[in-house]
């Protein structure tokens, strides 16, 4: 495994970091997940990615009970605060109430001391920035939450963020986490050259396009048995990926793939990775054995010609 710093800071994390959307606490079986998580400690991955939000704090759960019985300082957890918990007026949002509440409440589901990454999951609109930052670095200041990030922002509002905490002397953002793909990749425009600038690491989401960059997906109209795809949700979910002309680009890129000796994913992920402005790049490995295949993917380094073959791939 290769490790990078985390934006301009000096927290170091592995460049395949693990993340629990949809799998853990969701269609993956418990103990499945429990042993991924446990065969990705073992292949040196020290970064772990949850959120309250996840199946209403499940996901937390699972990543916690896996975690336990490991040296709390040999990994970096991240979680998340923003999204829908409850029924209540407060029960979403960025407000210095909601995210001191949840923050106590993802610590006693994760059955820890405290949050290394601690994320802004959204942009709140109707909760002044300063009211969030203050109460994120406060949290920071109490020693609940070690570094705070946030997700889904556009660079205007880091931007905003970053200035303002300098201004207030408060803690400053160190992690974005976006979506970003070979068939995503609108933060190449803005928010990297922005945020590296600002000094704030990417650690990008949904790296293999939800499945579509894995090459299991053959048409359109059959999905794999046990894949995200074959289920309602998950179809639903991958159908903004799912159209002729990508499948046609995957089908190009498994040659350039197997040219290189490497699998689809893991030439995916070499190829997120070769952006400096990345820290990390999450995977949503619902297996061991997806696991040890996917982190194979640190440290590879394709050549030029390789990238310019890719690029003309994807047009």
């Amino acid at each position: 495994m290769q490790y990078r710093n985390l934006g301009r800071s000096g927290l170091k994390v592995s460049e395949i970091s693990l993340g629990s959307w949809l799998t853990y606490g969701g269609y993956v079986e418990r103990q499945k997940a429990v042993d991924t998580i446990h065969r990705a400690y073992e292949a040196g991955v020290n970064f772990y990615d949850t959120a309250n939000a996840y199946m209403r704090g499940e996901a937390e759960k699972v990543m916690g009970e896996a975690l336990s019985g490991y040296a709390r300082e040999s990994f970096v957890l991240a979680t998340k605060v923003w999204g829908q918990m409850g029924d209540g007026p407060n029960d979403r949002g960025l407000s210095r109430k909601h995210i001191i509440e949840q923050c106590d409440a993802s610590l006693k589901r994760l059955g820890m001391d405290y949050i290394d990454l601690y994320y802004c999951h959204s942009f709140d609109p109707v909760t002044p920035m300063q009211e969030t930052l203050r109460a994120m670095d406060d949290l920071v200041r109490q020693g609940k939450v070690l570094y705070v990030g946030v997700s889904n922002w556009s660079a205007a509002q880091m931007t905003e963020a970053a200035h303002l905490a300098d201004r207030l002397l408060l803690d400053r953002i160190v992690a974005s986490q976006p979506p970003y793909n070979m068939l995503k990749r609108d933060i190449e425009q803005e928010i990297i050259p922005v945020c590296e600038k600002l000094g704030i690491g990417q650690v990008v989401y949904s790296p293999l396009a939800q499945g579509v960059l894995s090459g299991k997906y053959k048409s359109m109209t059959e999905a794999p048995e046990g894949s995200r795809g074959a289920t309602e949700r998950g179809s639903q979910i991958i159908s903004r990926y799912m159209t002729e002309s990508n499948l046609e680009r995957v089908s190009q890129l498994q040659e350039v793939a197997a040219n290189a000796e490497l699998s689809m994913t893991q030439l995916a992920l070499a190829w997120i990775l070769r952006q400096p402005g990345i820290s990390s790049a999450i995977i949503g490995a619902s297996s061991p054995d997806q696991l040890e295949e996917n982190v194979k993917a640190a440290g590879v380094k394709l050549s030029q010609e390789q990238l310019d073959r890719i690029e003309a791939i994807l047009g």
